[in-house]
Formats: C-alpha cells, sequence, structure tokens
C-alpha cells in the first residue's frame, strides 16, 4: 500500500523519533504549508535527502535519496511576511516509488518501511551503547560542548535511531544508517562507524568540522 506525501528534499538526513525545526521561505514550501494546513491531523511531509542538487532553487535537475523519512507537524508559526517556521518529528520510514512534479513542490507516491528489530540485536546493541558512552568521552575530552544524555533505550529499534541521530557522521554515512533494513543490521553498522570515529579522534584530538555546525534548524 502507498500513500502520496508532499516531500521537502534536504542535505540532512531525518530519523524516526527526532525533532527537526525548519524554516520555510521560498513560495513553493509556503505552498506545502498552507496545503498541508487544509489536511486533517496528522499532517505529514516526506524528509528526503538530496543526492545531487541544493536545497534552494530549482528541483528540475535534483536527485533524491530513494528511502526518507515521514515527519509529522507538530507546530506551525506564520510570519506575517509569510514565511513559516514549523516542528516537525521524524515518523516512519519510506521508499519513494513515483516523483510527481505536477505541483511547485515535490510529491512521492511512497511505500513505507516495516520497523523490525532483526536477529539477535542484544549484543550489537550492548557493544553500540559502550562505544557511544566512549565517543562521547573522546567528544568531550578534544572541547567539543556535549549536553548531557538522556538514558538510552533498551529498544534496539530506538537505540539504532538515536544513536545514527547524535553522531556526527557524513550524509552519506547518516543515509546508510536510515536505509538500514532492521534495527540489528544498523546497530551493526553503528559499532564499525563508532570504532573508526573513536580511533579517529584519539589520533587527531581535534572535533569534526560538524560538530560545530548547527544543523538543527534548516532553511530551504
Amino acid at each position: 500500500m502507498t500513500e502520496r506525501l508532499p516531500l521537502f528534499p534536504l542535505g540532512t538526513v531525518l530519523f524516526p523519533g527526532l525533532v527537526l525545526p525548519l524554516h520555510l521561505f521560498e513560495e513553493r514550501y509556503r505552498l506545502l504549508v498552507r496545503d498541508l494546513l487544509e489536511r486533517p491531523e496528522p499532517r505529514r511531509l516526506g524528509i528526503v535527502g538530496i543526492e545531487l542538487g541544493h536545497e534552494v532553487g530549482d528541483t528540475a535537475g535534483m536527485r533524491l535519496a530513494e528511502v526518507g523519512c515521514a515527519a509529522e507537524v507538530h507546530g506551525v508559526n506564520g510570519r506575517p511576511d509569510g514565511r513559516y517556521d514549523i516542528v516537525t518529528v521524524g515518523a516512519s520510514r519510506f521508499r519513494i516509488k513515483e516523483l510527481d512534479r505536477s505541483r511547485p513542490y515535490l510529491r512521492g507516491e511512497v511505500e513505507f518501511l516495516p520497523e523490525e528489530a532483526g536477529a539477535d540485536p542484544g549484543p550489537c546493541a550492548d557493544r553500540v551503547r559502550m562505544l557511544f558512552r566512549l565517543y562521547r568521552h573522546r567528544l568531550a575530552a578534544a572541547g567539543a560542548e556535549i549536553a548531557e544524555p538522556a538514558a538510552l533505550p533498551d529498544d534496539p529499534v530506538r537505540l539504532s535511531y538515536l544513536v545514527a541521530a547524535a553522531a556526527v557522521l557524513d550524509g552519506h554515512d547518516k543515509q546508510r544508517l536510515l536505509e538500514a533494513e532492521d534495527a540489528a543490521i544498523r546497530l551493526g553498522a553503528l559499532q564499525e562507524l563508532l570504532a573508526r570515529e573513536t580511533r579517529l579522534l584519539r589520533s587527531l584530538r581535534t572535533v569534526p568540522a560538524g560538530q560545530f555546525l548547527d544543523t538543527s534548524f534548516h532553511p530551504n
């Protein structure tokens, strides 16, 4: 079964359960918000990564990632000049089956993906928890400002998404984690990535540049 979602292409990967504020100023995305506000709740749009192209400007030559994340709109603040600030929360992953370019903004016929724990995720989850704590310690030692962490969840699916979102990784790695078939596979990939990043931090004794970029608020 598929559903048609309005799409918001970003240079950032959104994971289920994570909060993403957005600042919308292009006319096509103002229209997207107005269209959403005419729908009953829950109101959803699809956050999808950009593989080729830019967030601002023409989408004609833009290439999108195949897998994205539906985001539920939890707050809309309209400004007098027509811009919008909205707060979204990642919900379900989806795979784009077909693109619709008939509106000023993109829409996609999407198929939602199951969220499964996978085969015996427990040992890998324990390893990821340990590596994530060590990784955060290395970041702090390198001078990064680290917020006090919430308790890591027991559920392997939630754990995999929380750690994937919190780690400072490039877009390709983040997209690969989003596309992982189940939590066990995602946790296995995270184990390798966290070990790699921890080794780099120990060797370089510096914080990755991305640590200093505020990626929580995205103008379109």
